[in-house]
């Protein structure tokens, strides 16, 4: 198991205080239960990120919805679970809902695992939604300097020319400077 999951586990498993119910969904190979735990009331939240994450990876769709929710949770952990299960998931609506909570401009503080699974999908919505993201953050005193930074990394693994002229603007900001000079070098000439 890798380090991300390893950690998850262990975090989810603290949450739910040891309960049964925790080891039953974290072994249960019954996708329909697991389902079920999205849509029952009164179920804990670490209860629904087991299942939506286990179904996620499944590729069970019936995830999606929950998996959104989480990626955009003002816990860092959440997001980064919920990315890393909706890059597995494969659903086309993935890659528009990761852009459009790259590019809301009231949950910018929980932009970056968004921003990050764009770069993942390499979808066509990547490249248009890391530009406005990192259009925005380059004002001057900006508080979100990781979500400019992983757009600017972003941009340069995407490589798409359209990026050009935001990096080039990015050079002018000495905490992004160094990150927009590697990006550059990967653009196609």
């Amino acid at each position: 198991m890798d380090e991300e999951l390893r950690a998850l586990t262990e975090r989810l498993r603290r949450e739910s205080g040891g309960a049964a119910l925790y080891e039953r969904l974290a072994a249960e190979a019954d996708p329909g239960e697991l389902a079920a735990v999205l849509t029952e009331p009164g179920r804990p939240l670490w209860a629904r990120e087991v299942a939506a994450f286990r179904l996620g990876l499944a590729g069970d769709r019936r995830a999606f919805e929950a998996l959104v929710l989480l990626l955009n949770h003002r816990d860092p952990p959440r997001c980064a679970s919920a990315a890393y299960a909706l890059a597995r998931l494969g659903d086309p609506r993935t890659a528009r809902a990761a852009a459009a909570l790259a590019t809301n401009e009231l949950r910018v503080a929980y932009a970056l695992h968004p921003v990050r699974l764009l770069v993942e999908l390499r979808a066509p919505e990547s490249v248009p939604a890391l530009i406005v993201t990192l259009r925005r953050r380059l004002t001057p005193h900006d508080p979100y300097r990781r979500v400019a930074l992983a757009c600017v990394e972003g941009l340069g693994v995407l490589g798409d020319d359209r990026a050009r002229p935001v990096l080039d603007d990015a050079l002018a900001h000495p905490a992004l400077a160094e990150a927009a000079v590697r990006a550059l070098a990967r653009l196609p000439r």
